[in-house]
């Protein structure tokens, strides 16, 4: 980290916090690819808060990928998928 961006805050601190979450059907999806050498293996981390508390399910899957953003990519699609077929019934 530069100089300038310790002393004015840059955007290491947003970096820091994760990655964006795309929100699907009341749901919050977080791509998390895995490094795997010089590949990216497919995960996400979907969210949803029922009745006043956060359930988590970590998405992980065989599939990998030549690029951080193309595995973050089809985390979200595979993510969707997910949430179509299962619901709720994900957390349990």
């Amino acid at each position: 980290m530069s100089f300038l961006k310790k002393l004015f805050g840059g955007s290491d601190a947003a970096a820091a916090k994760g990655p964006e979450p795309e929100f699907y059907k009341d749901f919050a999806i977080f791509p998390d690819p895995l490094a795997e050498g010089k590949h990216y293996r497919l995960a996400a981390r979907i969210e949803k808060e029922i009745e006043g508390e956060l359930k988590t399910h970590r998405l992980i899957r065989a599939d990998t990928l030549n690029s951080n953003e193309a595995a973050s990519e089809a985390a979200i699609q595979k993510a969707k998928v997910l949430i179509d077929q299962m619901g709720d019934r994900l957390f349990t």
